[in-house]
């Protein structure tokens, strides 16, 4: 909320790449809340949400959606900041805040539709078989469907990108350097992307691969749910943890670490008292 707050409060701040990171940071929010909703559920009625009801398909399609639409973003991050950074010489074409918004629709639209499905019919409210163990009411086939392409564009896309900026970031460095010119600024600016990459990448796998080896024992798993009780629940809340957690730590990567935004936060501050002392008078 911090973050949307003052990037919203911010004129200057409204550039197509900030466009995308207010728009991560309310996915996370999407997702923190549609969490919360799911362990209430869990709380009061725990039994709905082990061997699954019609209840769970909205809390159970609002989490997938939030969770495809923080990938997306992810994903649309990292292609603004290549195509930022390889197009900076040639001026053919620019990332421009209409381009940052049509990418922000798109993720949605594509979020909504495919965590919408199974409220759209495909689940597994009346079938004993294809029946996922983990997260009933949904079926199986559609667990694997939505996570395997998601699980490898979340991955490649983002380590072609960033791979692709250090090694453009280098070359012009070795060009400045033969030239006997200052490379200060392109060294540290390649220590920031390799940082921020690595980052993004042990975030990215910490908090998602344990949810994607869950939906692979699911679908390989031929038990019955009482026999699995409580310790494959105990391991599903686990990953609904992680997921959560990557949402704090995108924030923390791509936002609370610029300087600007601090400054920014701190001048709406003084903005504030300012009014109320004007007021005041």
């Amino acid at each position: 909320c911090t973050v949307i707050i003052t990037r919203m409060a911010t004129k200057d701040l409204h550039k197509p790449i900030s466009i995308l990171f207010c728009n991560l940071a309310f996915s996370d929010l999407f997702t923190s809340f549609s969490g919360f909703w799911i362990s209430v559920l869990f709380i009061t009625n725990p039994d709905n949400t082990i061997f699954g009801s019609k209840g769970m398909l909205a809390p159970y399609a609002l989490y997938t959606t939030s969770i495809l639409s923080t990938i997306y973003n992810l994903v649309s991050i990292g292609v603004e900041r290549y195509l930022a950074v390889a197009e900076s010489i040639r001026t053919r074409f620019r990332v421009s805040r209409n381009h940052s918004v049509a990418a922000v629709l798109i993720n949605w639209v594509l979020a909504f539709f495919l965590g919408c499905l199974p409220l759209m019919g495909w689940n597994c409210l009346h079938m004993e078989k294809n029946l996922s163990v983990l997260y009933s009411p949904f079926c199986v086939d559609y667990l694997i469907f939505i996570t395997i392409p998601n699980v490898v564009v979340a991955f490649i896309v983002p380590l072609f990108t960033y791979l692709r900026i250090i090694i453009i970031l280098r070359k012009r460095k070795l060009r400045m350097k033969a030239c006997g010119q200052a490379t200060g600024t392109y060294k540290s600016a390649e220590i920031q992307v390799a940082r921020t990459s690595i980052f993004i990448w042990l975030l990215a796998l910490v908090s998602y691969a344990p949810f994607f080896a869950g939906v692979i024992l699911d679908a390989t798993n031929q038990q019955c749910p009482l026999d699995l009780y409580p310790s494959i629940y105990v391991f599903r809340n686990f990953t609904a943890m992680l997921i959560t957690m990557n949402c704090l730590g995108n924030p923390i990567i791509y936002t609370l670490k610029v300087k600007t935004l601090g400054a920014k936060l701190k001048s709406l501050k003084c903005l504030s008292a300012s009014r109320v002392q004007a007021c005041t008078i």
